[in-house]
C-alpha cells in the first residue's frame, strides 16, 4: 500500500468525503474486492459509464460508503478468461465471467491506452482535439471538485467543448503527495494576507484530480457525447527553485491536455547585462535571432534593435530552460501513452508577468522565439492590465488594446488567452469574443468559490447555513486581523476589502480607530457572499485544521485540514443543486457573450437550467 493510501486509511479519510487525496481511486482494494465478491448492496454500478476495448465491456464500480471505485470488465467473445485477468494489474474474477479491477493511477493509465487505441476519438480522456486549441473557457476552482457535474452540464447543453478542470501546479494542487507527506511541500507567499502559505493549498493532488475528472464524465455517461474536454496544468513554473523538481511537476502532470508555461520564476532572477546587445551575440544562436528578426518583419512590425537585445537578454534564460521542460513533458507521454491523440497537448505561453502593457512587438519576438524553438503556442496570455474578478472600465480601450494584440497573434495561428478573467462585464466579453472571432481562452477560476458561498447562503438546509456561518466568520476573522497587521501590504488590502463591503451598503468606511469599530461595523453588515472580504479570502477556509482564521491553520496538510475540507463534500444535495445552476449559468453568459455558443443555444440551456428541481434531474440530463 502506498505511503498516501495508508495514511489517509490510518485517519479515517475516504474518497467519498475527501476525494482526489490520493492519485488512486481505490484506497483498500481488499475490502472493495470482498464487497465485490459477495454482492454487496455498497456497491454501485454506473449504468451510463460502459465503454469497449478490444478487451470487451467496461463500466465503473463503487462503494457508496467508502467511494473506493473498480474497473468492471465482462470480455468480449473469444477473449480467454486469463488473458482478460491480465488486462489491468490486480483483476480479480467474479461469478459470471466477469473480471475486476481496483481504480488506481497506474491502471488509469493503461486503460487510457486501451481506450485510445480502440476509438481514437474517445472523449473519456482530456484531449487536445477538436476546436480546444483554438477556443476554451478555462474552469477552475480553487477549493474543491464540486463544481465538475455544472461544468459537465453546461458542455453538454451547449455542445462546447472546455477546460473542464483548471488549476495552478504546484500552488494549489499537491504536486506529489510523498512531499506532502514529509513535510517538504514549499510555501507561496500571500501577499495580502502577510504570510506564506504551504503549496497544495486546495488539498488535491493532481494526479487525484485528473482520476477524478474522468470518473466524473464516466458517471453522468458524458463521455457518450463525444464532446472533447481538457484538463489544464496552469501556471507551470519554469526556472528559479523550480529546476530541482521540474522532473516531479512532469511526472504529475502527466494526464493533462494543456500546459500553461510561467516564466516569471527564472524571471525573477534574471539581470539584464548593460550591454544587452553583446550578451546577445555572446549567447543566443545569431540563427534563432535571425528568424525572430525575420519573422517578426514578415508579419509587419517594426523592431528596435536596442529594445530587441534587451528582451532577449531578459527572456533567452527562461526559454532555454521552457524548452527543456517541453521535452520533458513530451518525452514523459511519449513513454506512457501509445497513440497520437493520448500524446498530444496544447501549450500556452503566459507573459503577462512582464513588467506592464505588453506591446505586439514583445507578443510577436515571443511567439517566433517559441516557433523557432519548435514549440507551437496554441494561446498567448499578454497584459491587459486586468484586475481579478473587477469589469474592464473602458471598453474602447479593451478593444483597441484586444486588436492590436489579435494582429500578431492571428499571423502565428495562436489565439489569445485572458487571464483573471472572471468577473468581467458582458460588453468586455463581447469585446473579446467580437475581436479574436471567438479565438480565446478565458481562465475563470475564483468565481466559483463565490458560486458556493451564494449557494450556501440561499440554502435552506440547516447544515448547509451553519457552513456558511462559519465561512463567513473565517472571513471576518482574516479581514479583523489584517486591518491592523504590521504587515504594511496586508493591511492595506484588508482595509480596501472591508472598505468596499460598507461603502456598497451605504455605510460609513471610516471605521479604523480600533479593532472595536472596525468589528462593529463588519456585524453591522447582514452576512452576504456580495462583502469583497468574503469574496477574498474565502479560499483558504477549505484547508485551515479546524476552520481557523490563523495563518498557522491555512493550508493544512494534516488530518486536521482533511477533516475540514471534508465539510464541503457534505453540502446537501440542495445546496449542490444551487451551485451546480450558480456555475451553469455563469458558463453560459460566458459563452454567450464570447461568441462560443450562439444565443439561442444559450437560451435553450438557460431554460432547461432553471427548471430544474432536484439535482438528479440534472445529473440525469449531463449523459
Amino acid at each position: 500500500m502506498s505511503a498516501i493510501n495508508q495514511f489517509l486509511l490510518q485517519n479515517n479519510l475516504r474518497i467519498a468525503s475527501n476525494p482526489c487525496v490520493s492519485p488512486d481511486f481505490c484506497l483498500d482494494w481488499p475490502a472493495l474486492a470482498a464487497k465485490l465478491a459477495s454482492a454487496s448492496a455498497d456497491v454501485r454500478e454506473w449504468p451510463k459509464s460502459r465503454f469497449a476495448t478490444a478487451a470487451g465491456q467496461w463500466t465503473l464500480l463503487e462503494d457508496g460508503v467508502t467511494g473506493d471505485c473498480a474497473w468492471k470488465l465482462k470480455p468480449g467473445s473469444g477473449i480467454a478468461a486469463s488473458a482478460a485477468a491480465k488486462a489491468l494489474a490486480e483483476g480479480r474474477p467474479l461469478d459470471g465471467g466477469a473480471v475486476v479491477f481496483p481504480a488506481t493511477f497506474a491502471n488509469l493509465l493503461v486503460l487510457k491506452n486501451l481506450i485510445q487505441e480502440h476509438n481514437p476519438a474517445s472523449a473519456i480522456f482530456p484531449t487536445a482535439s477538436q476546436k480546444l486549441g483554438q477556443s476554451t473557457l478555462g474552469i477552475g476552482a480553487r477549493f474543491t471538485t464540486l463544481h465538475w457535474p455544472a461544468v459537465e452540464w453546461a458542455m453538454g447543453a451547449l455542445g462546447v467543448g472546455m477546460t473542464a478542470n483548471q488549476n495552478s501546479i504546484p500552488r494549489e494542487l499537491v504536486y506529489d503527495v510523498d512531499a506532502m507527506l514529509a513535510g517538504s511541500l514549499d510555501t507561496v507567499p500571500f501577499p495580502f494576507i502577510g504570510t506564506n502559505v504551504p503549496e497544495g493549498h486546495q488539498g488535491q493532488s493532481v494526479e487525484g484530480m485528473s482520476h477524478g475528472c474522468v470518473l466524473s464524465k464516466l458517471r453522468t455517461g458524458f463521455h457518450q457525447r463525444g464532446i472533447a474536454w481538457s484538463f489544464n496544468a496552469d501556471h507551470q513554473p519554469i526556472g528559479g527553485k523550480f529546476d530541482a523538481r521540474e522532473d516531479q511537476l512532469v511526472t504529475g502532470c502527466v494526464l493533462a491536455s494543456y500546459i500553461t508555461f510561467d516564466l516569471s520564476p527564472e524571471l525573477a532572477q534574471t539581470v539584464v547585462p548593460t550591454n544587452a546587445a553583446d550578451w546577445v551575440a555572446a549567447n543566443v544562436p545569431a540563427d534563432l535571432v535571425a528568424k525572430v528578426r525575420a519573422r517578426v518583419a514578415a508579419i509587419g512590425l517594426r523592431l528596435d534593435e536596442a529594445e530587441l537585445s534587451k528582451l532577449l537578454a531578459y527572456v533567452w534564460p527562461a526559454m532555454k530552460k521552457m524548452k527543456v521542460r517541453d521535452e520533458k513533458y513530451r518525452a514523459a507521454r511519449e513513454r506512457r501513452f501509445t497513440t497520437a491523440a493520448g500524446r498530444e497537448y496544447l501549450r500556452e505561453l503566459s507573459i503577462d508577468e512582464l513588467p506592464g502593457l505588453t506591446t505586439p512587438e514583445t507578443t510577436a519576438i515571443m511567439l517566433a522565439l517559441c516557433e523557432a524553438l519548435g514549440m507551437k503556442i496554441n494561446f498567448i496570455a499578454p497584459a491587459f492590465g486586468f484586475q481579478k474578478n473587477m469589469p474592464y472600465p473602458d471598453n474602447a480601450a479593451l478593444r483597441a488594446l484586444i486588436e492590436k494584440q489579435w494582429r500578431v497573434c492571428e499571423k502565428f495561428g495562436t489565439s489569445i488567452g485572458f487571464h483573471s478573467g472572471s468577473g468581467k462585464s458582458a460588453e468586455n466579453y463581447q469585446v473579446m469574443g467580437a475581436v479574436t472571432g471567438a479565438h480565446l481562452e478565458i481562465k475563470t477560476s475564483g468565481r466559483y468559490t463565490y458560486e458556493m458561498g451564494r449557494a450556501l447562503f440561499a440554502s435552506k438546509n440547516s447544515a448547509d447555513q451553519a457552513l456558511w456561518r462559519d465561512w463567513y466568520q473565517f472571513t471576518v476573522g482574516l479581514a479583523l486581523k489584517g486591518v491592523f497587521s504590521a504587515d504594511a501590504t496586508e493591511q492595506k488590502m484588508a482595509r480596501i476589502f472591508v472598505t468596499d463591503a460598507l461603502e456598497k451598503a451605504g455605510k460609513p468606511s471610516d471605521v479604523f480607530a480600533s479593532e472595536a469599530t472596525v468589528r462593529a461595523a463588519i456585524e453591522s453588515l447582514p452576512p452576504s457572499p456580495e462583502h469583497m472580504f468574503w469574496f477574498e479570502y474565502n479560499f483558504l477556509h477549505v484547508l485551515a485544521a479546524g476552520g481557523r482564521a490563523e495563518k498557522s491553520a491555512l493550508g493544512d496538510h494534516s488530518p486536521a485540514g482533511y477533516r475540514q475540507r471534508a465539510r464541503f463534500y457534505s453540502v446537501s444535495d440542495e445546496g449542490r443543486l444551487l451551485y451546480a445552476k450558480n456555475v451553469a449559468a455563469y458558463i453560459v453568459f460566458l459563452a454567450e457573450n464570447t461568441g462560443l455558443a450562439t444565443k439561442e443555444t444559450c437560451a435553450a440551456a438557460r431554460a432547461k437550467l432553471a427548471a430544474y428541481a432536484t439535482l438528479d434531474q440534472l445529473q440525469s440530463d449531463i449523459g
